[in-house]
């Protein structure tokens, strides 16, 4: 086979295909070996599926409905293209009998639209929006696959891990984000045996692509005077989009950007010190010239004085996050999500901020009890050590790697906390002392504790 993304060489015989394939997917659900003429790729994702606990009797779960499934989609990049993608695929996938569907970059499907009868078929096996087809959750399939592995790729019948799935054949490509490369979510189109074609898969890459450069034209460069676009989570230095530029702003610089982001209204000089600085012996005269610095940095005409505010509008994302939980769309908002809010910064209203976000987040992950978000969480860098979150990972996929990393955290959190080791399992690194944003996981939170700024007079209600 001249492509190994394609899942029919030219002159193949669908139907032995199928029938050859049948009883590979039986050898390795059975014995755990691939035989030929499995491609790579799939055999890959049946290992994956497999570790995954997915079993090939499984099917998908709908997890998002009505209300959530709406205020989720609404918030997702991809809403913005689906006109594109409907103008391309549309006609194409109700002439065919097929259908057309869009993930986000978990595999939960967003929108299927097409053929009514296919659309009624597809709905007896949970292909409907809100459904979860991730490969952790339905093992091989076309948009499960795409956002796994980051490549355009078809799956032709039994080459799908799930058996109830293997009477379809799909093809899928990955959407990327154009200023940041991340992967959004997959255009799919799935049907029958005749989508196992080359073309099929040529063309939801040229659908993905052509989504992308619509996404690009859509980029909110705003010029100066309309809005600027702030992203502070997951990095120390914040960066700042003003007029086409985009900025990295200094350590202080970040502060109190996103100080005048969470108050449009303008904050006095008093109010941003105490926000800034736990330190009394700081004075206004610092403060000031930071400010200064700040106002040549962003340019004339945006920041602001008595009070100091910024003269535009502010996207953060941070404010994406909290937009996101408020709606109920838990998945979006884990997605926007890339880090603790600017971590090593000890400012007292950031610091405060850092906190309530994370743990607003968190405590809607182990609400939702969603195992692949909970494991993203889990194995970031923030969540390591995050002992509920591994608990309520264990609990819905209590895997060897799982129950491990949770006996070595209690043990940690049962040990003397003069007598603490480093714990490491294979692959599986702990190290010692807080590291998520909530600080060391099981201990009493201490709100009275963080941000204190002394006897100085508080800032007004609503920092942080």
């Amino acid at each position: 086979m001249t492509d190994p993304w394609v899942a029919l060489e030219p002159g193949a015989d669908p139907a032995e295909r199928a029938r050859v394939l049948r009883r590979a997917h039986e050898t390795f659900t059975e014995a755990g070996t691939v035989s030929r003429p499995v491609r790579a790729v799939v055999a890959d994702s049946w290992r994956r599926s497999a570790r995954a606990g997915v079993g090939p009797d499984g099917a998908a779960n709908v997890e998002l409905m009505d209300g959530d499934l709406g205020a989720y989609r609404a918030e997702h990049p991809l809403s913005r293209v689906m006109p594109l993608c409907r103008e391309l695929m549309g006609s194409f996938a109700v002439d065919g009998e097929h259908l057309l569907a869009v993930c986000d970059a978990h595999g939960r499907l967003l929108w299927v639209e097409g053929h009514p009868a296919t659309r009624r078929q597809a709905g007896r096996i949970n292909f409907v929006p809100g459904a979860r087809w991730a490969e952790s959750a339905v093992g091989t399939n076309a948009p499960g696959t795409a956002v796994a592995v980051d490549r355009p790729v078809q799956v032709f019948a039994a080459e799908h891990f799930v058996r109830r799935v293997q009477p379809w054949t799909c093809a899928a490509a990955p959407v990327h984000d154009p200023r940041t490369g991340r992967v959004l979510g997959a255009v799919d189109i799935t049907g029958g045996d005749g989508l196992a074609h080359p073309h099929s898969l040529a063309f939801v890459q040229a659908v993905a692509r052509a989504a992308e450069s619509q996404l690009a034209l859509l980029d909110p460069g705003q010029p100066v005077g309309e809005v600027l676009e702030l992203n502070a989570l997951g990095r120390n230095e914040a960066t700042v989009l003003a007029g086409g530029r985009r900025i990295r702003l200094s350590r202080r610089h970040s502060e109190i950007m996103v100080l005048l982001a969470r108050h449009p209204e303008g904050l006095t000089g008093d109010e941003l010190l105490c926000a800034l600085y736990d330190d009394e012996s700081v004075t206004p005269v610092t403060l000031r010239a930071e400010l200064a610095r700040l106002r040549g940095v962003l340019g004339p005409g945006l920041l602001a004085s008595r009070p100091y505010r910024l003269t535009v509008g502010v996207e953060s994302d941070v404010s994406v996050v909290e937009r996101r939980l408020e709606s109920g769309a838990v998945t979006a908002a884990a997605t926007a999500y890339t880090g603790p809010l600017l971590p090593a910064s000890r400012a007292p209203a950031v610091v405060r901020l850092r906190h309530r976000l994370a743990d607003g987040l968190r405590t809607a992950l182990i609400a939702r009890r969603d195992p692949d978000l909970l494991a993203d969480w889990a194995h970031a860098p923030w969540g390591e050590d995050d002992l509920e979150i591994w608990q309520a990972l264990a609990a819905l996929r209590p895997t060897a790697a799982v129950r491990a990393r949770l006996a070595a955290l209690d043990a940690e959190l049962a040990a003397p906390r003069g007598e603490m080791r480093p714990v490491t399992l294979p692959g599986l690194p702990l190290q010692p002392g807080p590291s998520g944003p909530s600080g060391r996981p099981g201990q009493p939170r201490q709100p009275g504790r963080r941000g204190t700024a002394g006897s100085r007079p508080g800032p007004s209600p609503g920092y942080g």
